[in-house]
């Protein structure tokens, strides 16, 4: 195979041995796999290198997300194209096989947005409008912001797939771990928004808007019960940020008056 069609696949791990196996059996049939690993203390890197995998460090230090080790991973893969996957996300055939056609073909983008399917009270979501992830990517020119929940830059077009080749999602959170996430998610994005003017009407409007998108434009209600849920977290998610941001700033004005 020409060097130019050829995929590295990027996983990023810190204590990911959960699910690590079934992650790197889907993706074993790439041309390198290169595990960039936050200094695990599981069994994290056993795994990785039974599957002869690439293994780099990025130091953990105080990070409680994966954002800042991204460009370091990237870059550390050797191939022209790269496909990042989470230590609990499952790569099907069909995704493999469309994304070597798409780079044989001469006017294949610079970045290709990946259809993901997740889990939420034990049940699939299929979502009328998917949840797409910019996760593979031409390599050089690439460049990965490291705030939460960030989308990788790239240096040319982008295009989102439409067939049906999918990632899967394993990871179904108890609703514990929803709020926790939740709390930490928040948290982190705040430095992301800070400088956004959000005020008492941001408070009502935007959980409005997530949940109205949530519940019935992404076809939340066909889920019943575990939909109207779903759509609830979205909202409450977006009131929390809110709150936050709006409380560092009330915090920051009043420590400017003293």
């Amino acid at each position: 195979m020409r060097e130019e069609n050829k995929i590295s696949v990027v996983i990023n791990t810190y204590n990911a041995s959960r699910y690590l196996r079934q992650v790197l059996d889907a993706v074993k049939d790439f041309d390198e796999l290169v595990v960039c690993d936050m200094e695990s203390t599981d069994d994290t890197l056993a795994i990785a290198r039974d599957y002869g995998c690439k293994i780099v460090t990025f130091p953990k230090g105080q990070h409680t997300i994966v954002e800042p080790a991204r460009n370091f991973a990237v870059q550390s893969a050797t191939h022209p194209w790269v496909l990042v996957v989470d230590a609990d996300e499952i790569i099907s055939p069909q995704l493999r096989q469309y994304l070597y056609r798409r780079i044989a073909e001469p006017n294949c983008p610079a970045g290709l947005f990946v259809p993901r399917i997740n889990k939420f009270m034990g049940m699939d979501i299929r979502d009328f409008t998917p949840d797409y992830q910019l996760r593979f990517l031409r390599r050089e020119g690439a460049d990965w912001p490291v705030y939460i929940h960030a989308i990788p830059k790239v240096a040319g077009p982008v295009e989102r797939i439409k067939a049906k080749a999918y990632m899967y999602h394993l990871m179904d959170e108890t609703m514990y771990e929803n709020i926790s996430k939740l709390n930490q998610y928040t948290d982190n994005e705040v430095e992301k928004k800070a400088g956004k003017g959000y005020d008492v009407g941001a408070l009502l409007w935007r959980p409005f808007w997530r949940f109205f998108r949530s519940y019935f434009l992404a076809g939340g209600f066909r889920m019943g019960k575990r939909g109207f849920i779903r759509a609830l977290l979205a909202a409450v998610y977006q009131y929390v940020l809110v709150a936050k941001i709006m409380e560092r700033r009330m915090r920051n004005e009043q420590d400017a008056k003293f």
